[in-house]
């Protein structure tokens, strides 16, 4: 594992290749200064432009990407990016591809980050799922656009906020209640009135919901390792962490 990114243990098709950045330390590089410190790759929460310029070219070289991966202009809708079009891809907050070389991106602080590959590795997707986006369906989305057999599609999720530290309203309980009844096993009250959620619970639902049932990771908090993520929730103005997911040639 490098200083700044890992490979996650999950049964990936043979050619399908994951990595999932860290937030970077002193010893371990990156260039963004506080509070964005060190290896932040979203340009649109405040940091130096040049600085996430520099950490983009440091993953893309120190990781060996067959190209710049597709950083998406994310808002937590349900639109689907083909990187196999031509043009570009304007707001989306999933992609997906069939080609080798081309990286899938998605930039997360504390949402869920979803990596969904064919079994046969022919094709590729990655999803961001913060609440808002997993209620209106972007996974269900992702899922219907490579048009692939869901029960043929293997899953990974990523680090994001666990149970413990997302504090939500009952409006967000509501959200996920009105097409999932049983959605309410995901969200626990608590003493404020409010509910702590489970992000990564209500993804394994969908999945399995659309015929997606092997699914890997969803045990990584975002929140409670400082040391190696960055949480908006956490810390408010802060860095953005990627999770890329391609095919190799």
């Amino acid at each position: 594992m490098s200083a700044l990114w890992f490979e996650p243990k999950w049964p990936a098709p043979k050619g399908v290749r994951v990595l999932s950045t860290l937030r970077g330390s002193p010893s371990g590089g990156g260039a963004s200064k506080a509070p964005y410190a060190r290896f932040n790759l979203g340009l649109n929460v405040g940091d130096d432009p040049l600085a996430v310029a520099e950490n983009r070219q440091m993953l893309r070289h120190e990781a060996g990407l067959p190209a710049e991966p597709a950083w998406l202009a994310q808002v937590h809708g349900v639109t689907v990016a083909d990187l196999d079009e031509a043009g570009l891809h304007g707001a989306a907050d999933a992609a997906m591809t069939r080609r080798s070389g081309q990286v899938c991106a998605i930039l997360t602080a504390d949402c869920l980050p979803i990596v969904l590959a064919t079994d046969t590795g022919d094709t590729v997707a990655a999803a961001h799922a913060g609440w808002r986006g997993m209620a209106a369906g972007v996974i269900g989305a992702t899922v219907r656009a490579m048009a692939a057999r869901p029960e043929g599609l293997i899953a990974w999720l990523g680090p994001a906020i666990g149970p413990s530290h997302f504090e939500v309203g009952g409006e967000v309980r509501a959200a996920f209640l009105s097409t999932d009844p049983g959605a309410g096993d995901a969200f626990k009250a608590n003493a404020a009135g409010k509910f702590m959620a489970d992000l990564a619970m209500l993804a394994r639902r969908q999945l399995e919901d659309l015929g997606v049932n092997r699914i890997s990771g969803g045990g990584e908090c975002t929140y409670a390792h400082a040391d190696r993520y960055f949480s908006h929730r956490r810390d408010g103005v802060t860095g953005r962490q990627a999770t890329l997911v391609w095919r190799e040639a």
